[in-house]
């Protein structure tokens, strides 16, 4: 029997599991407010906190993190890579410490919590699906300014499981069907999944796409320069991109049940915002619409915020004409990162080997 420690460090909470093979024995997700993440500097110096917050939830549960047999492990933050499983070794974690991907993303936590875990106790660890898993189609990756190219930084490992949940229920493979993936929680990443590959993606900790509980989303880029010009620093400017940003710089919470309060109590602000957050999703799984053309077997709503009915009516009221929509409240991940590591123990997939070079680099036309 494997005992699978699952760690999925998210934007706003630290989640993780355990499984006795494909038996979930444990799952707690451990939330983190806007001020509590807004004392760390950068995501690195977040690692001893979720870190202890993992030893913490397993000590509540009577387990202990030597009673672990393998680590399945949330990532990003390194160079980016094609979808599936990779072993966690020193050179993914060093590109993955040093954000050799360009973002600074809280997922990237749980490849390096898992990297302490097998250091010091010698438990084989493995990361899946990361944040910047890379399928883009080229033309996705242009922008105005030469030399700058979007890049993919997306709930990948959620997206993917969602995707391939759908497919097995409608009786096809995911590679025959044409999706749109809208992943709504602390962060907003919302994706065109064309015949296997996921061929264009707002970037979420980037600054792009709708505005969530903790990112901006797409901002003018002459409102930015303003706020340089009257004194926000460039790390701040990263932190609202990928931390405190949206609901947290509006509230200063990311905490939406709390937005919801609000807006029962009567705070038009809070209702106004937090209905421009929808719109604005919508918006954009329009913009994934006609990246497929239009031809669209189905649009998949989920992540943490889905479990609020207005978000998926609104969605359907606005975006239903594309193609049929089916909601997934929650995430799918603690159990697609342990069953994904059992499939490799068992030899029904291979663990792949992180190499250190970018999965795509300019082409060589590019003068």
């Amino acid at each position: 029997m494997e005992r699978i420690l699952v760690i999925n460090p998210g934007s706003t909470s630290t989640k993780i599991s355990v499984f006795e093979d494909r038996e979930n024995i444990l799952t707690e997700s451990v939330h983190h407010d806007a001020p509590e993440l807004g004392a760390f500097k950068t995501v690195n110096d977040q690692v001893p906190m979720r870190k202890q917050v993992t030893l913490d939830i397993l000590k509540r549960h009577g387990l202990d993190i030597t009673d672990i047999t393998v680590i399945a492990a949330r990532g990003g933050n390194q160079y980016p890579v094609e979808a599936g499983v990779y072993k966690v070794d020193d050179r993914l974690y060093a590109d993955t410490r040093d954000e050799k991907g360009g973002s600074d993303h809280p997922a990237k936590l749980g490849t390096m919590i898992a990297y302490e875990f097998t250091k010091e106790y010698g438990i084989p660890a493995y990361m899946v699906d990361p944040t910047n898993v890379d399928e883009m189609k080229d033309v996705a990756r242009i922008t105005g300014i030469k030399g700058v190219y979007r890049n993919s930084q997306l709930h990948a490992l959620n997206h993917r499981a969602v995707a391939f949940t759908y497919a097995k229920e409608v009786g096809k493979s995911y590679e025959d069907l044409r999706l749109v993936v809208a992943h709504i929680d602390g962060g907003i990443t919302i994706a065109a999944h064309e015949n296997g590959k996921i061929a264009d993606v707002n970037v979420g900790s980037g600054g792009d796409g709708a505005f969530a509980p903790s990112r901006i989303g797409s901002t003018p880029v002459l409102q930015i320069i303003n706020l340089i010009e009257n004194g926000t620093s460039i790390d701040e400017l990263k932190r609202l991109c990928s931390r405190q940003g949206g609901l947290a710089s509006h509230f200063g919470t990311n905490d939406a049940d709390k937005i919801l309060a609000m807006i029962d109590s009567g705070d038009k602000y809070a209702k106004l915002v937090w209905d421009a957050m929808i719109y604005q999703t919508a918006k954009y799984i329009g913009e994934m619409a006609v990246s497929l053309k239009g031809n669209v077997d189905a649009i998949l709503l989920t992540g943490g915020l889905v479990r609020f009915p207005q978000i998926v009516d609104t969605i359907k009221d606005m975006c239903g004409f594309i193609a049929p929509i089916k909601a997934y409240p929650g995430e799918f991940e603690q159990e697609a990162l342990a069953h994904s590591i059992l499939r490799v123990i068992e030899g029904k997939q291979e663990a792949k080997t992180y190499t250190g070079k970018p999965v795509w680099t300019e082409w060589d036309f590019v003068k």
